[in-house]
């Protein structure tokens, strides 16, 4: 069977990160995201892993090497891989998804939620240094980042939409059924 490559994509707080991790260990696909590669260049850097810098970083980065620079990583990383299932998390920008849709196992999801329970969800995840006090104003004001700003574009180009204003269960049946249709077509 061919290496299945899923790319993951959405706005902050919609669930990107437990959609991969139910991949992983049910499935148990490769998790890889686009933020890790900035996370671990600003950790050398002795800098905070913040929204504002991952964005700056990112913007450098896409500048001087090219605007698919993350995903040519992440696809290298995945092609190394042992596993038949790697999901890439993250996604941001079109050419991201170009380059990655090279590859005739790709396929791409969106995942959707109201802005009411993405900012819930940030709340109580604190996945970010500055997420724990955020307000909704400030909330807002991430969407509007450089990073963040291309991400509802992408929805139209999904394989498929997942819905995650319910229930986990509700969610991994959605992912479950998801997988199916993919592995059918292999």
């Amino acid at each position: 069977m061919a290496k299945i490559i899923i790319g993951v994509a959405g706005e902050i707080a919609c669930g990107k990160d437990t959609v991969g991790k139910y991949l992983a260990e049910k499935y148990r696909a490769l998790p890889l995201r686009f933020s890790q590669p900035l996370r671990d260049v600003l950790d050398r850097l002795k800098l905070d892993q913040n929204r504002e810098n991952m964005a700056k970083l990112s913007l450098y980065l896409r500048k001087a090497f090219g605007e698919d620079i993350l995903s040519r990583v992440l696809m290298a990383e995945s092609e190394k891989s042992d596993n038949e299932l790697v999901i890439v998390d993250g996604v941001r920008r079109l050419p991201d998804i170009i380059h990655m849709e090279t590859n005739e196992h790709f396929y791409f999801i969106y995942v959707d939620a109201t802005p009411e329970t993405r900012y819930a969800r940030l709340i109580e995840r604190r996945q970010n240094v500055d997420d724990e006090g955020k307000t909704p104003a400030q909330f807002a004001k991430d969407a509007l980042l450089e990073t963040e700003s291309q991400i509802l574009d992408l929805k139209n180009r999904a394989d498929f939409i997942i819905n995650n204003d319910g229930t986990l269960e509700e969610l991994q049946k959605q992912i479950d059924d998801m997988l199916a249709q993919v592995r059918s077509k292999q």
